[in-house]
């Protein structure tokens, strides 16, 4: 499938604080945009108006998908998310929490097919245990194993290799450069610029 992301001056600010102005890129299919800055210059916030999630102040977010134009809110079934922000259910199973976030994107999998997803993040065997048992990079590996359940045109890793223990990272590694589609990493990892195929640097 075919698709290009399109930054077009975005701009964000809040009341009495800026966080960003004249934001540019253009990625397209297998390439690696790097959003890259300080602590508190707005990386994070950059990639929720990626998502939709936010509006930008100025500007706008352009997802082509084999040459159709989306808006903000039809991107975001094209997109997964791995983020800080993005909570789990503790009460819930990892299967269960699999099935419950598929399921709220309309996709149907049995439970077999998710314990082969998560046989292939490192988790095998470990479907029924509840996520709140899981370590804080177990539940790094979860994520990635639910944003890439829909195999996404467009996949936002924020903080990427975040509580990962060195296989984690290699995982990761391995994640983002047999990637197809397009992926977008928030980062102030040194090592993690080398993915870049164009970088925006904030602050």
């Amino acid at each position: 499938m075919d698709s290009k992301l399109i930054l077009d001056g975005l701009a964000k600010s809040y009341p009495g604080r800026p966080v960003f102005t004249g934001i540019n890129a253009e990625v397209g299919c297998g390439k690696r945009l790097v959003i890259t800055g300080p602590n508190g210059s707005g990386k994070s916030t950059l990639m929720k108006v990626i998502c939709g999630f936010i509006r930008p102040t100025r500007g706008r977010v352009i997802l082509n998908v084999n040459n159709q134009k989306l808006n903000r809110l039809e991107i975001r079934p094209h997109i997964g998310l791995v983020s800080p922000d993005l909570v789990l259910y503790d009460e819930l199973t990892a299967i269960e929490n699999l099935l419950f976030f598929a399921g709220v994107s309309g996709l149907y999998f049995s439970a077999r097919e998710l314990e082969n997803r998560l046989d292939l993040v490192g988790l095998g065997g470990r479907g029924s245990d509840f996520a709140g048992s899981y370590s804080s990079g177990m539940k790094q590996r979860l994520k990635y194993c639910l944003a890439l359940l829909r195999d996404p045109e467009l996949l936002l890793l924020d903080e990427p290799s975040a509580n990962l223990d060195e296989p984690g990272k290699a995982l990761v590694d391995e994640i983002i450069r047999s990637r197809r589609g397009i992926t977008v990493i928030a980062t102030n990892e040194r090592a993690e610029l080398e993915y870049a195929d164009e970088i925006v640097r904030l602050g």
